[in-house]
């Protein structure tokens, strides 16, 4: 699903010197490399405050502590995702409210939220899935109105711009009142472990989530805040410090193999390519409101369990996300939801297929990939 040894060698000077500096100044642990990155994603994303911390699912969490919420509060996310959003919710022991997703781009659907809302509610997390943002501008005028914090899930659209309706644009986790990302290594943005940040503009809340990544420490062995440990080391941090000037371009690169698998596709009666907003229907380079971290299709009147069999025997790897829905997890089950509130959740669990996309795709692999989709299909 992705080529990580070949993006290694096409940077691998850099990367090697980067992590050298590390070992050679062995301070593995909030040494400069992580203080450089941290700044260098700050003048990227535009954004006063980023904490870097152990992993995206920490990163999540860290932000709900963050914000003081209490249990037994509410927070809306997206039933059609994965687990680690509604993991970190039930942890704080809050309670989760699943709702169903928009079928043209898997993010939360905004009449489902509105519908969601209760005097419990406290929060929204809507999930940036596959690498496009969610209706920000909307879920933003909703949180206002009704006096709750958006906790962006930006794991999967790092580098995403988002679209407004006057056409003024903003990176992705920037737009909530504070965000979170993962820098697993098959990430748009990826190390080479585990690693994850805080995205805010909230002076005090940003001083705060800093105590709770480190123990609750602002000066050492005084605890000011209930923490946890979860600090991005040094060797992930130089990792990602020598990718981050390549970030925008691995974007492009994946933009451009979407445009070939769409015309692979055109016009198929049983494929359905992903769709983004009006501003760039061909994920032109000019537009950059869709990264695809994964590249999804539905496949409409196909057996798409055979399909997936069908590609792994032609030694192409391929995936469902996700074939479960989060309220049919036993973890997540809850008495109150109503299938009838899942509809288009619950279909696209059938329909849903991920080819391989990453940054090393060539025009030769996406060939034999389409053609192997298309043999199925059409036999």
């Amino acid at each position: 699903m992705v080529d990580l040894k070949g993006q290694y060698k096409s940077i691998k000077n850099t990367v090697d010197h980067s992590i050298q500096e590390v070992l050679n100044t062995s301070a593995y642990i909030n040494g400069p490399k992580v203080h450089q990155f941290q700044k260098n994603l700050e003048n990227y994303l535009g954004v006063k405050h980023v904490i870097p911390c152990a992993n995206g699912t920490d990163a999540l969490q860290i932000a709900m502590m963050g914000l003081g919420l209490n249990p037994g509060d509410e927070v809306i996310t997206s039933d059609f995702t994965f687990a680690a959003t509604v993991e970190v919710i039930a942890l704080l022991n809050l309670t989760p409210v699943l709702v169903d997703v928009d079928p043209n781009d898997f993010n939360i659907d905004i009449e489902a939220v509105k519908k969601a809302i209760t005097p419990k509610t406290k929060a929204i997390i809507p999930v940036h899935l596959f690498g496009q943002c969610a209706n920000m501008e909307a879920l933003m005028k909703i949180a206002e109105a009704h006096n709750l914090y958006v906790i962006e899930d930006n794991a999967q659209g790092i580098g995403a711009d988002y679209i407004y309706s006057n056409g003024k644009k903003q990176k992705s986790g920037t737009i909530g009142h504070v965000a979170s990302t993962s820098f697993f290594p098959s990430k748009n943005l990826g190390c080479y472990g585990d690693g994850g940040a805080i995205f805010t503009n909230d002076d005090d809340l940003a001083h705060t989530l800093r105590g709770i990544v480190n123990h609750g420490m602002y000066k050492r062995y005084h605890h000011d805040v209930v923490g946890v440990n979860s600090r991005l080391d040094s060797i992930q941090a130089a990792v990602l410090d020598a990718k981050l000037p390549h970030l925008d371009a691995y974007n492009k690169a994946r933009r451009s193999a979407a445009r070939k698998y769409n015309k692979a596709f055109a016009n198929h009666p049983k494929i359905e390519t992903p769709k983004t907003g009006t501003c760039c229907e061909d994920y032109s380079d000019s537009c950059n409101c869709h990264v695809f971290h994964q590249y999804t299709l539905k496949v409409k009147g196909v057996d798409r369990d055979a399909l997936v069999k069908h590609l792994n025997d032609n030694a192409i790897p391929c995936g469902v996300y996700y074939p479960i829905p989060l309220h049919k997890q036993k973890a997540y089950t809850n008495s109150s939801y109503q299938e009838a509130d899942f509809k288009v959740t619950n279909q696209l669990i059938k329909e849903v297929i991920s080819l391989p996309m990453h940054t090393e795709l060539d025009d030769e692999q996406i060939a034999f990939i389409t053609n192997k989709v298309l043999e199925f299909i059409n036999e």
